[in-house]
């Protein structure tokens, strides 16, 4: 096996739901400071609830050019079984009956393995930065945490989309989260339910009247947590849910945000409940053009590898929106995961060296 693989294999061994990324990390500093690399590590941690900050890399310019940050989270979603990484046909897969994990370290490794080629093969560059972030799962957080003010790189890029090689992000959607608690008054439910106040039948009420999934080609909407009742001889007296609206237009995101609050507050007046809602930002959407500087380098850099290139807009976040928000052309590239966040989470062992062969491309893409 080759040693991306074998490094893509020690990482999906490990465990990294958010929040629990030192034991990934460690693994990654030590990659690096193998390289004769320093890695710096935040002091983020205590802040957003981790075992590990956001790791730090520069490699100063060897020519002329364009510098370029590279950018990974350690983090995955919950795994819900043994973490058993095995190569079988050609792909890389978990026998454990859960998450793989190749979201994302199938990127840690791509970009990993190409600056070792950069090294070993003493390849000129214009300079490269590596950031690896924390808690990307839950919001993006760990990149949020991260002072992009030390980057010396205006142009980046992440590799967090389940596409095939070859499919550049132009852009993400808006995102707010929303947290709803329904108040209603509890009362026995076989002598008393007259007295009681249910506040799951507003909640239900509620969702009901809520607008969720594709809702159009730029917007969706979605309950993904409920919660409620003591008993089931009790009319509930609370209730909650957690849900989320998405949008490429922010306008537009607003107006269904406040078609979501308005419903939840009739819900609650038809049943004589109270209702408190909670509105949070999850990330800010972008939009890149195809003639930006950091798009043609990828179209380049993609093309040199043999991949057809195509052109998407992404329906979820990643670190690419944090980047983007605060001024910097970050570009999310699909790198071939498949089937990401289920126990058939898989990629190929070919796509996984093809994105060594990205980086690498990329690298000498940007050099003047």
């Amino acid at each position: 096996m080759t040693e991306a693989v074998d490094l893509l294999l020690e990482l999906t061994a490990i465990p990294s739901p958010p929040g629990e990324e030192r034991a990934v990390a460690d693994v990654v500093v030590g990659y690096l400071s193998d390289l004769g690399v320093e890695v710096d590590e935040d002091d983020c941690a205590p802040r957003i609830g981790s075992t590990a900050g956001n790791l730090y890399a520069r490699l100063e310019p060897t020519a002329p050019g364009t510098p370029l940050f590279l950018c990974a989270h350690l983090d995955t979603v919950p795994p819900d079984g043994e973490l058993r990484p095995v190569v079988e046909d050609g792909v890389v897969r978990n026998a454990g009956g859960t998450i793989l994990g190749a979201d994302d370290k199938a990127a840690v490794v791509a970009m990993l393995e190409g600056v070792r080629r950069v090294l070993a093969e003493n390849r000129p560059h214009a300079g490269i930065e590596l950031v690896f972030t924390p808690k990307e799962e839950v919001g993006l957080v760990g990149a949020a945490a991260f002072d992009d003010e030390r980057l010396h790189a205006r142009i980046g890029y992440v590799y967090d989309q389940a596409g095939p090689i070859g499919e550049i992000v132009l852009g993400s959607p808006w995102s707010r989260a929303l947290e709803v608690r329904f108040h209603g008054r509890a009362a026995h439910a076989g002598m008393f339910p007259e007295e009681g106040r249910s506040a799951i039948l507003a909640a239900a009420r509620a969702i009901v009247d809520l607008r969720l999934g594709r809702i159009d080609e730029e917007t969706s909407a979605n309950v993904g947590v409920i919660t409620g009742g003591t008993a089931g001889n009790v009319v509930p007296e609370w209730c909650s849910f957690r849900a989320e609206a998405r949008c490429h237009d922010e306008r537009r995101l607003g107006e269904i945000v406040q078609e979501m609050l308005d419903a939840c507050t009739f819900a609650a007046t038809s049943v004589d409940c109270e209702v408190e809602t909670q509105l949070r930002k999850s990330y800010s959407g972008y939009r890149l053009s195809r003639d930006e500087e950091a798009v043609r380098l990828a179209a380049a850099a993609l093309a040199r590898c043999g991949a057809e290139v195509t052109y998407a807009l992404s329906g979820g976040g990643a670190d690419a929106n944090v980047f983007n928000e605060r001024g910097r052309r970050c570009v999310n590239l699909a790198n071939a995961m498949t089937d990401i966040h289920t126990p058939d989470e898989r990629i190929a062992v070919a796509d996984l060296e093809a994105m060594v062969d990205v980086t690498v491309a990329l690298i000498e893409e940007a050099r003047a």
